[in-house]
């Protein structure tokens, strides 16, 4: 059974519907932020980054990033959209990234290949609230899973 390590509440400040996770030492993404992001991706990733396309325009998003010691469970219930891809980082600090890079660091614990899974709910009404009556606080919620990749033999 899996272990929470660390959970942190982040906001992302997301801008044209999109934001993203990168290597926290810019120099070591290839591609930062927000340079080859795919409008409609929910979850896009790219080589130490992965980007998130909003159901908002223009708001900020709660984030909750849990760090675990394996692969957690997988809780269906009460998401929009959910999905997984894997991710590598070099330092174990991840920057969050939207209308620019926030100050916020996700803090993995160690450098290394890992696997993410992202769950999001609240994306009707974030929809409707940025298109309707402008920004939005809150309504989008992410819910961010990290665990160790294992890795091949």
């Amino acid at each position: 059974m899996a272990t929470l390590v660390v959970q942190q509440r982040v906001d992302a400040e997301v801008a044209f519907r999109s934001f993203g996770f990168q290597e926290s030492d810019d120099n070591l993404v290839p591609v930062p932020y927000p340079d080859g992001f795919e409008w409609g991706v929910f979850l896009q990733p790219h080589v130490r980054r992965f980007d998130l396309f909003s159901a908002g325009h223009t708001h900020t998003a709660a984030v909750i990033a849990r760090v675990w010691d394996e692969e957690p469970e997988v809780e269906t219930a009460g998401w929009d959209e959910q999905a997984e891809v894997d991710y590598e980082s070099v330092t174990g600090d991840v920057a969050v990234w939207g209308t620019g890079r926030s100050d916020q660091l996700i803090r993995l614990g160690r450098a290394g290949l890992w696997r993410v899974r992202v769950s999001c709910a609240g994306r009707t009404e974030a929809e409707r609230v940025t298109r309707t009556e402008g920004t939005a606080h809150g309504m989008e919620r992410y819910t961010i899973d990290f665990w160790p990749k294992a890795t091949s033999t």
